[in-house]
């Protein structure tokens, strides 16, 4: 894959959204694509991670919707690129690696469900994307966030393609579990994330569905580039 991002006139200023649900792909297939086109990372699902890890931290109750939604508001967020890595940090501390533990991963969910919580992470969101140049991605990204974005994708893969991807991730990070648990935990989460009340997960009408279950990551980003060129005229 061409590691110089493209940096096409025709590509300036563009939002695109991606959606989908958990293991789908979407956090390295974004990040990738942000790379080749020259564009800001925006994984918003990070932001929703990090909310929930200091909430773990600060042992607020994860069904306390007024002080999830107070702490949303309140906790500074900011993306950094340092050492060719995209990394994340809340109140000043860098929560890239444990924003994606297995406890975290568990409990994002319910917290992302809070209507306070996703109105307070939307505006910032819309804040950082407001220069464009940025691709996004997340659960919501095309139905909520950025439902006038440039192009919408959103990815899908079976479940067990899913689940074997998370099990890969989990092994890497040193974590004991299995294909079953892994399993049961994409089909919990996929379930609360379709079914809550607010911002649910759902394809957006004008979303092209991308499905990457037979595909490597460096497929899924090719892909989504020769959509870009066709629709941009890059």
């Amino acid at each position: 894959m061409a590691t110089q991002p493209l940096k096409l006139p025709s590509l300036k200023g563009k939002v695109i959204a991606i959606d989908g649900p958990a293991g789908a792909g979407k956090s390295t297939t974004a990040r990738l694509l942000a790379e080749r086109l020259g564009y800001t990372y925006l994984d918003t699902g990070a932001m929703y991670r990090a909310i929930t890890w200091l909430a773990l931290q600060g042992d607020i109750d994860l069904a306390d919707e007024d002080k999830l939604g107070r702490l949303a508001r309140g906790v500074p967020i900011e993306f950094k690129r340092e050492d060719d890595q995209d990394k994340i940090y809340a109140n000043g501390e860098d929560v890239t690696t444990v924003i994606r533990t297995p406890e975290v991963t568990r409990n994002v969910s319910q917290v992302a469900a809070h209507k306070k919580v996703r109105e307070a992470m939307v505006v910032r969101q819309q804040e950082i994307a407001a220069v464009g140049s940025v691709v996004a991605e997340g659960r919501d990204t095309t139905t909520v966030v950025f439902p006038q974005a440039d192009l919408k994708i959103y990815l899908d893969a079976t479940v067990e393609e899913r689940a074997s991807r998370r099990l890969v991730d989990m092994v890497k990070m040193g974590v004991t579990t299995s294909l079953t648990e892994q399993e049961a935990d994409i089909r919990r989460r996929d379930e609360l994330d379709s079914q809550r009340k607010h911002s649910p997960l759902k394809k957006a009408g004008d979303a092209h569905l991308v499905d990457t279950t037979n595909m490597t990551i460096e497929e899924q980003v090719e892909n989504i580039i020769a959509l870009v060129r066709s629709l941009f005229k890059a």
